[in-house]
């Protein structure tokens, strides 16, 4: 599968109208606020602090198939009652924005691209977004809140295309799991795996500052102001 460098010859990038963005490990570095999150309901009942295994599970999958893994069976109703109580606002201090990205999306918002995000977090991505100053950027963003069902399934991704009124093969999705993975393979949309190079992806993204110069280079007619990273 290709790599995303700068020698890469970027005329391929022609084509793609819209970007589908994971949230967790692709716009934000939220490893660390996954894991605090996570281990509040593994002392909350009396158990050790999540295993590695356990830390990358939860970083990628849903809130509810992530509480069924690190408590046990009996707790599982009492660990949803206690996530009503969590204040996720003491979380966010861990969260980290991934750099360069805010760079890439104001180009890519003024170049008139669609973007989305579809993502496994519930009811904290807005205060995410905030958090890091992402807000205002996507349309629609799906969350396994308000799809009806999680990723891996399609249905956040059609959803989107729905909305924008595109085909499949006119947009990507950024991801960097295997969930990611098998959503785009499911919804028919192409992937590419940002940062994970075990991902089977029609692309594989190192980092953002080398995907803005390769669509500076495809689209050189278009010339826009850039905030931040």
């Amino acid at each position: 599968m290709p790599v995303l460098n700068d020698q890469l010859d970027p005329g391929f990038l022609r084509g793609v109208r819209g970007f589908i963005f994971d949230c967790d490990g692709v716009l934000i570095d939220s490893y660390g606020a996954n894991t605090a999150y996570y281990n509040l309901f593994r002392t909350r009942f009396g158990l050790p602090p999540m295993s590695p295994e356990e830390e990358m599970y939860t970083h990628t999958q849903n809130v509810f198939d992530s509480l069924r893994r690190i408590v046990p069976p009996e707790h599982y109703e009492a660990a949803m009652e206690h996530r009503k109580q969590v204040d996720y606002r003491s979380i966010l201090p861990y969260l980290r924005r991934e750099p360069g990205v805010r760079r890439l999306l104001s180009w890519l918002k003024a170049a008139r691209f669609a973007l989305g995000v579809n993502t496994n977090r519930t009811d904290t991505t807005s205060m995410v977004f905030e958090t890091v100053d992402l807000l205002g950027f996507f349309d629609p963003v799906m969350t396994a809140g308000i799809a009806p069902r999680p990723k891996p399934d399609p249905a956040g991704m059609l959803a989107i295309l729905d909305a924008w009124g595109l085909p499949a093969g006119d947009v990507v999705f950024v991801g960097d799991s295997g969930v990611d993975e098998q959503t785009a393979r499911n919804s028919g949309v192409p992937f590419w795996a940002y940062k994970n190079p075990e991902l089977g992806a029609d692309l594989h993204v190192p980092d953002f500052g080398t995907l803005l110069r390769a669509l500076q280079r495809a689209w050189p007619e278009i010339s826009v102001g850039m905030q931040g990273t």
